[in-house]
């Protein structure tokens, strides 16, 4: 029982104590709410760095894929399949950086003087059909998008000196993939001992299904690459080889990639005629064909199955709010989250099979 004062107060009752039950449940929810606030505020304001550290898991993922697949053909240990598919990637990034990095920026640096060519003779094709065009104002519209461009090509080709964001992603990738089991627990730790077993469950489906779609991102990428470089070289398109390494890294964000690298594949074929422009359309829409109706549904059945106007709308989302590094990462996000809410609707139908029974 509860003792009370010389002033008939009631002691060891706290001050903030709420009696009305009402008024108590309604502070808790209110509280509640208020944390939920709370939280999505500053998910918002440290956006940038967890896109960041989800970065790190697409990467550990992408070199958890290669060990996995070394491990099928070399019996040795997981830490040495990874550190030759860490100095693999090295090798190739340095090789596209130093050996083909001062070609391919030699003829990236002929994208603007030919995007100004092309507007100089649509401007007097115009002019011949009747209509009002105005040089300077197209002139002016092309060299804000020739330096888009540019901008662009520098990023793809070069990626010399880097960004801060891809240096630590790629350091969080490698720490990650090297002892995945690490971080495991640590997140396990986190949540409550009864659910730590399915959190394991889902994460393992979460990885695995990544690994999928980022080793078919990359399988697509690769052909997708290699056939625009083998179709514009064969007709003579110039910047074939430039071509080929833009449609290919660009094929990693489906969709608005390929619009991207078809401007700049279409733009460069009318430079050398109207033939080769027509030519740079039909093997862009070809390109794209067998991307998108072979190589996309086969991946697709292997991986996880996306809605494309689920992928667009996340792309857009993210692209919006977070730039070209949301952009590229919506595609993993989206999976992730598939995979996390399929989990926990098995769980919801496990507990009502077992409530019925």
């Amino acid at each position: 029982m509860e003792k009370a004062d010389l002033d008939g107060e009631k002691v060891g009752v706290s001050p903030t104590r709420i009696d009305n039950p009402r008024l108590r449940h309604e502070a808790q929810r209110a509280f509640v709410w208020a944390s939920v606030i709370g939280l999505i505020a500053l998910a918002v304001y440290m956006a940038q760095s967890l896109l960041v550290v989800f970065g790190g898991l697409v990467i550990a993922a992408l070199i958890d894929g290669g060990a996995r697949l070394l491990g099928r053909v070399l019996p040795i240990g997981r830490g040495w399949r990874i550190g030759i598919v860490v100095f693999a990637a090295f090798i190739f990034l340095a090789w596209v950086g130093w050996y083909a990095g001062s070609q391919m920026l030699q003829q990236a640096a002929m994208i603007p003087t030919i995007f100004e060519e092309q507007v100089a003779n649509f401007t007097a094709w115009a002019s011949s059909l009747g209509f009002a065009t105005e040089a300077s104002d197209l002139q002016a519209l092309a060299g804000q998008f020739t330096s888009g461009v540019g901008t662009l090509t520098r990023l793809v080709t070069g990626m010399i000196g880097g960004f801060a964001s891809l240096i630590l992603i790629a350091i969080l990738g490698i720490y990650i993939a090297a002892e995945p089991r690490l971080y495991e627990r640590g997140v396990s730790w986190m949540v409550p001992a009864a659910e730590r077993e399915n959190l394991l469950v889902t994460l393992s489906r979460m990885g695995r299904a990544l690994r999928h779609l980022l080793m078919g991102r990359l399988i697509g990428m690769v052909l997708e690459g290699l056939f625009t470089w083998a179709l514009l070289a064969v007709y003579g398109v110039p910047m074939a080889a430039l071509l080929g390494l833009l449609t290919g890294l660009l094929a990693f964000i489906p969709n608005i990639g390929a619009l991207i690298s078809g401007v700049i594949m279409i733009a460069v074929g009318f430079s050398g005629g109207t033939d080769m422009g027509l030519y740079a359309i039909l093997v862009y829409f070809g390109v794209q064909t067998i991307d998108g109706y072979i190589l996309v549904p086969f991946i697709a059945k292997k991986t996880v199955d996306l809605a494309p106007a689920l992928v667009l709308a996340m792309q857009l989302i993210m692209g919006v709010l977070f730039g070209i590094l949301g952009l590229a990462l919506a595609d993993p996000l989206i999976a992730m989250i598939k995979v996390a809410l399929e989990r926990r609707s098995e769980q919801r139908q496990s507990r009502i099979d077992h409530d019925g029974a």
